[in-house]
This record gives structure tokens, C-alpha cells and sequence, in this order.
């Protein structure tokens, strides 16, 4: 992918565009940093500002947790000090025109391993097939998604991965010569769970986000991601977007760590969500994500993903994350996954959709507002300099360990 130019001030939206449709009324927990301090504290963000928890909770991690996560954030906040107001702070986001000796916008998790789900729809599924069968040759994808639609059909949704009547598919395409190892994942048993990226290398809100240069063919991926405390109990989520290169993947699928974990290629928030008495699982469960796009060159796309056609529930995939098999001592983020397979010739026909640089990408729902971020080349991105290490070193100097 070649790099462009920058989009034009305000690509980033507002505050109020990064909120929920219910504003603060929810339990909304980020990361924020702090130039007075020199690293990141967890906040609550309310009407009246954008209150540091970190004299409570060191960590984002610690918060999760905690027996009662919302609880236990309001109670904190009682003493919290403000750092500012949300419209402050998220307009000193964007990283072209920030001023680094005030408070910015983080990804609103840091200890957590960040894992994602893939193949959890079946729009997404098929699309998945094509790129193996093609191997990542572009050209040859609209072609060959007419034939494998005509071969399988797309009247997938329904059908229970695992179930007799999956397993009766899988013979028969076996049979026919027509199976993959994307549909062993989309309908087989086990779901496909993959590192997404190192712990703490997530980019947040009205910031860049990043694809390989090297790549001719990908996108974006508006999905939900869970919040899993150490225990495996889900106490939140968040929205995410999972980068993906589908040239890269489509080669070999042993190439799912370069398609996946680049610099800047895993997006998170703006905020998590902490599950309380008006937020909880079966709210994410009825969630549809929107994904909108507008490019440089006046090129516009608009998509969904509905929650409610994913083919494995979100509580099965936590667990089959997170449990006697793999314990995860500071908690995991679980991304789960999109329906979203864009096909929108954009260049040139039968050439689908990839991204420019300078694309804007705003994916959003209702419930936990708006996640957006600026492509740009991995390369030219901001380099990842802080990490575990750098965290350590910082919270012992601020004494909150």
C-alpha cells in the first residue's frame, strides 16, 4: 500500500461522536496519558470530566479484575481527580496536530493479551475460501465467488458449528472435493483463535491505524471484542478493528501473524464498556456494528455486522480462550469476529475493495460508541516504544505497585 497524503483537520470527529447514544449513563473505563506523570492512567470517564483512577487501580487489568468492575470504578471515582474534560483530551488525540504536553486518548486496555476470532460468520467464511483458493490473486477472487457460491450456497448462518448436522456437511464436501480449512473452523468443533498483537501494542481512537506497505488487498474489520478477566468471567467490551492483509493470508494461511500483527494494525475502543445493570452480555449479543469508510480519492463504503448472525456465541468462544486449558493471569481482549467481507470493486472492476492511505474508518455502535482511526502504511506510522517493561518502570517511579 502505498502512502498519501493526510486527511483534512477533523477526520477524527468529536467527543460526542465517540460516546454511546446513552453518553456517560454507562460505566465507561479508558487509559489516558498523562504528560505530568509520563505514562497512562485508567480513567472513568462522566459528565463532569474524565476522572484518574490510577490511585486505586495502576492498571486497566487491575480494574478487570475486580469482583464488581463497575462497582468498583464508581466507588474509586468518589476521590478521583479530573485530567480534563472529555472534548479536551479526545480533541489532543490525534497524533498530527497534538500537543504532548497535555492529556491524550489511549487504547483503553494494557496488560490484557489481545486475541482475536476469526471465521465466526459465514459471509466472512466464504470470503475466506476464496482467498485460499486464489491464493490471494485479486483478480481471480470475483471469479471464483461465483463458483463457490453456486458449489456450498451461503445458507450457512444457521447451522451449529460442531453440530451432527455440520459435521454431515463436512463429509459431503469432503466428498466433493470442496473443503477448506476455513470451513473446518467456521462449522468444524474448534473456532479459530489467533494473537491478534503483543500485549500493549493496541492503538485507540482518532488515531492511525496501520497496513503492511507490501500489501495490494485488504481491509478493514469492524468487530466486538470482549473484556475476560483471569477468572474467565466477560466483565465488558469494547469495539475493535482487526487489520487484515487478505493477499498476505490468502498465500498461506501460516501466514496469519504477518496478515494480523503489524505496527498499528490492531485498533481498540474508544472506551470498554463495563458490564453493570444496563449493560451486560445478552446486550452485546443484540449489537450491530456499523463500518464507514471515506477515502481521499471521494470513495465511500458503508457496512454491518449483526451480532445476532454469528455462528458461535460469544460466552463459547471466551471459553474456548480462557479456561483449565489456558489460563490468562491479567485478563485477554477476545475480538469476535465481522461479517463484514467487502467486494465493492473500488480501482478497477473485479478488484474488490482495499484500502489508500489517508482512508478514514469509523466503526461504531450504539451501545459503545465510535471507534475511528486514519490508514496509513505500518511503516509510517508511530513506531510502538512503550511496552510492558516501560510500563513497569513507570509505575514503580509513580509508586503504584
Amino acid at each position: 500500500m502505498a502512502s498519501g497524503q493526510q486527511p483534512a483537520a477533523g477526520w477524527s470527529g468529536s467527543a460526542v461522536q465517540a460516546l454511546p447514544a446513552d453518553g456517560t449513563t454507562g460505566t465507561l473505563v479508558g487509559r489516558v496519558w498523562d504528560p505530568a506523570v509520563g505514562g497512562p492512567s485508567p480513567v472513568l470517564v462522566t459528565a463532569d470530566g474524565v476522572l484518574d483512577l490510577s490511585g486505586t487501580f495502576a492498571t486497566v487489568s487491575d480494574i478487570t479484575e475486580s469482583v464488581d468492575p463497575a462497582a468498583a470504578v464508581r466507588a474509586a471515582s468518589a476521590d478521583a481527580p479530573s485530567l480534563g474534560s472529555l472534548d479536551e483530551i479526545f480533541a489532543n488525540t490525534d497524533p498530527t496536530s497534538r500537543d504532548e504536553s497535555k492529556p491524550w486518548l489511549l487504547a483503553p486496555v494494557d496488560l490484557q493479551v489481545l486475541k482475536a476470532a476469526g471465521v465466526t460468520f459465514a459471509v466472512s467464511m466464504i470470503e475466506r475460501v476464496i482467498e485460499e483458493r486464489v491464493r490471494g490473486d485479486i483478480e481471480a477472487a470475483a471469479r471464483m465467488r461465483e463458483q463457490i457460491l453456486a458449489e456450498i450456497g451461503t445458507d450457512l448462518a444457521s447451522l451449529k458449528p460442531g453440530s451432527v448436522e455440520a459435521m454431515a456437511l463436512k463429509a459431503y464436501l469432503v466428498g466433493e472435493g470442496l473443503w477448506s480449512q476455513y470451513l473446518e473452523v467456521g462449522i468444524g468443533p474448534d473456532a479459530e483463535i489467533f494473537t491478534k498483537g503483543p500485549t500493549l501494542s493496541a492503538m485507540g481512537t482518532a488515531e492511525q491505524v496501520g497496513v503492511h506497505s507490501s500489501s495490494e488487498w485488504n481491509n478493514p474489520e469492524p468487530e466486538v471484542a470482549l473484556l475476560i478477566a483471569s477468572t474467565g468471567a466477560i466483565v465488558g467490551a469494547t469495539l475493535a478493528n482487526d487489520v487484515n492483509l487478505r493477499d498476505v493470508e490468502g498465500r498461506s494461511a501460516l501466514l496469519l501473524p504477518k496478515a494480523k500483527d503489524n505496527n498499528a494494525s490492531c485498533g481498540l475502543g474508544p472506551f470498554i464498556r463495563l458490564f453493570d445493570a444496563g449493560f451486560d452480555l445478552d446486550s452485546v449479543r443484540d449489537m450491530t456494528v456499523d463500518l464507514d469508510i471515506v477515502g481521499l480519492d471521494g470513495f465511500t463504503l458503508h457496512g454491518s455486522s449483526d451480532l445476532a448472525q454469528i455462528s458461535r456465541d460469544p460466552a463459547d468462544l471466551a471459553a474456548q480462550l480462557l479456561g483449565p486449558h489456558h489460563q490468562y493471569p491479567d485478563g485477554a481482549v477476545l475480538m469476535l469476529g465481522t461479517m463484514f467481507a467487502p467486494i465493492v470493486d473500488r480501482d478497477q472492476p473485479d478488484h474488490g475493495f482495499t484500502h489508500h492511505a489517508g482512508d478514514v474508518v469509523r466503526i461504531s455502535s450504539p451501545a459503545l460508541g465510535s471507534l475511528v482511526g486514519q490508514v496509513q502504511t505500518s511503516e509510517e506510522c508511530a513506531p510502538w516504544t512503550f511496552g510492558i517493561a516501560a510500563l513497569m518502570r513507570n509505575l514503580a517511579a509513580r509508586r503504584l505497585l
